[in-house]
Formats: structure tokens, sequence, C-alpha cells
């Protein structure tokens, strides 16, 4: 299928969604930041304003500071809130803001929907609409018999020089970096992103552009996700999408949640607990799953079918996410001495 019918497809799941559901009455605007690319955030949070009459005023990330540029934002206005929602696509930055007092708890209407893994004890954050992390393969440059397996061919010396990854100070790439300093302990995980400096990895500026790269074949592979990879895949890219390490007894491929999470002292409290609702349902999810990102359905009634491959059938990556933000700052910080000039 072409790109533009998996927009229609979504549209179509929206209008039916819209046609068949109605509002409770909320305040009338709620200020939400949204790392989610806009292209695909923007529809959704227009088609819930269209609905609903609330005035939805949205702030989006930017591909160089992902994630990471929104939460510091939060942080800053922490004594005089301007956000209301906080919808990130990923997960470490949210604990992070949690970590520091600054979520309010809640309970959305689908909470037992919703693994236990992907939610707060203490409801102040709930995850939806995964992504996996993948390794995107150029198939003129690379033959199927030579694709690599895991992370640790991107340092493979027969790579030197030919694959890339998004610079990884932010994002689901600095995510990424955490999860496996949780998993394999800060000092292994530090020495393979210095095995990956030393290789000669191009360090782009975001997952997009290492898709884009290795779909032009300026890149051999690189470190992507899913929604950014299958967008080269169904424009007919010459492109193949590896799941890392994805056999039982290996490290398992990494799946990261879209999350959603309330300001504490949320200047539009009720508008906030509306919308966040709203977006940790099944039609949300079915319509993250039928657009052009592809993501993954996490909750338990939502009936869409995944476009790409789920912990169902590949070995996924156990990663304790408490974990994971504890080791963030050291991980951040060597992070931005090794590649903050990438």
């Amino acid at each position: 299928m072409t790109r533009m019918s998996w927009r229609s497809r979504t549209a179509m799941v929206l209008v039916a969604w819209i046609g068949a559901s109605g509002f409770g009455r909320a305040a009338d605007r709620v200020v939400v930041y949204a790392a989610l690319d806009r292209e695909f955030s923007e529809p959704l949070l227009n088609a819930y304003a269209g609905k609903s009459g609330v005035t939805v005023l949205p702030k989006f990330d930017v591909e160089s500071t992902k994630t990471v540029g929104l939460t510091n934002q939060i942080i800053t206005e922490s004594v005089r809130p301007r956000c209301d929602v906080f919808w990130n696509n990923e997960i470490l930055n949210t604990l992070r803001l949690r970590d520091r007092g600054l979520l309010a708890p809640f309970e959305p209407s689908h909470a037992a929907d919703i693994p236990d893994a992907f939610k707060a004890k203490d409801g102040t954050w709930y995850g939806f609409a995964a992504r996996a992390r993948i390794l995107l393969v150029n198939t003129k440059l690379v033959a199927e018999a030579e694709r690599p397996r895991g992370i640790l061919d991107l340092a493979a010396p027969k790579w030197k020089g030919k694959v890339g990854i998004a610079k990884p100070l932010f994002g689901t790439t600095a995510t990424h970096a955490a999860c496996l300093a949780a998993k394999w302990g800060q000092e292994k995980a530090e020495g393979y992103f210095l095995d990956l400096k030393a290789n000669g990895v191009q360090v782009l500026s975001g997952n997009k552009q290492v898709a884009t790269a290795v779909g032009s074949g300026a890149l051999a592979f690189g470190m992507t996700d899913t929604d950014d990879a299958i967008g080269e895949l169904e424009a007919g890219s010459p492109v193949a999408i590896v799941y890392p390490d994805r056999e039982p007894h290996a490290l398992g491929t990494l799946f990261i949640p879209n999350v959603v999470a309330i300001l504490r002292n949320a200047p539009h409290p009720e508008a906030a607990r509306a919308l966040a609702d709203h977006l940790l349902s099944p039609e949300i999810e079915e319509a993250l799953a039928a657009g052009p990102s592809a993501q993954i359905p996490i909750l338990k009634a939502t009936r869409a079918t995944a476009r790409v491959e789920t912990p169902k059938s590949v070995h996924a990556m156990e990663v304790d996410f408490e974990a994971a933000v504890k080791a963030w700052d050291r991980t951040a910080a060597f992070l931005a001495r090794e590649f903050a000039g990438g």
C-alpha cells in the first residue's frame, strides 16, 4: 500500500470514532506538550479539539532536542506551570519529572487495560502505543546473508564508517543508552558507545535522518525506530527492518511506549484529565497503528493489528525503567562528553 493509503485509513478511523463518541463538559482550553512527531500527533489533537469544543494549545518537540527539550522546559516552568498534559514519545524523561514531584496522579477510564509494566504504581503516568528500536538495512548495499543480527554489529570493523545512529543526547537513542546502562552496567554500556565512535559511526540529528540516509544509500544500515523505518519501507526505498537480538536468549529488541502524564498544578486540570483520558483509549491506539507511524497497540481493549512486529513475535528486551532513570544522569553526561560535537 502507498503512504497515502495509510493516511486515508487513519482518517477513516478518526471519522468513525468521532461519529460514535461523545465528550463530557470540560474547561475551554488545554495546553499539551507533545514529543511525538508533529505529523503524527497534531491530527489527533485537532480531531479532539473539533469534537470536544476545547481549544487545544500544543507545543511540539523539535528533532534537535527530542524529548529532553520539552522536559527541561517543564522543569524550568515548574514554579508556575504552563503545560497541562505531557505527551512523551518515550518513558525515561517522564520518570525524571515524576522524581522531581512534578506529576499529578490520575486514573484514566482504560487504566485496567494497560499492562502493569507500562503504568506507574502511583498513577502519575500511563503508557500506550509503542515503537521498537530496530536496525534499518539498505538491501542494495547489504546482502541478506550479511545483514546485522544485533546492536553489537554497529561496532563491527567490516562496517566501519558505513553505519549511523541518531545523536544520543536526546529522544529514544538517549533512552536506549540509559536502558543499556541499566541492563549491562555502566562500564559495558559506555564501552559500547566508545566502540561505536571508534568504528566511525555517523551521528545524525535524529532517527528520521538515519532512516532517510539508509534509504538513500548514504548508510549501509543504522539504528532507528519503527515509525521512521516504516516510512522508508512504504515509500519503496530499498530497505529491510531487522529486529535486533530477537532470539530468546539474546539481549532482546527494545520496545518504548508513548507516555501520558498530567502536570501537578496544571493550569487547566479538568481539561487535562479529559484529554489524557482521550489519549489513553483504544481509538487513539487504533488510529496510531493504522497511520503512517505504525505504532504498536498496548491496551488490551485495542483491536487494531500491528503493521510491525511486536513482543508477541520478537523477544523483547527486559528493562527495569526505574533503574534506567537512575542511570540517566551519568549516562547523559558521558554521552555529552563523547558525542556533543557529533
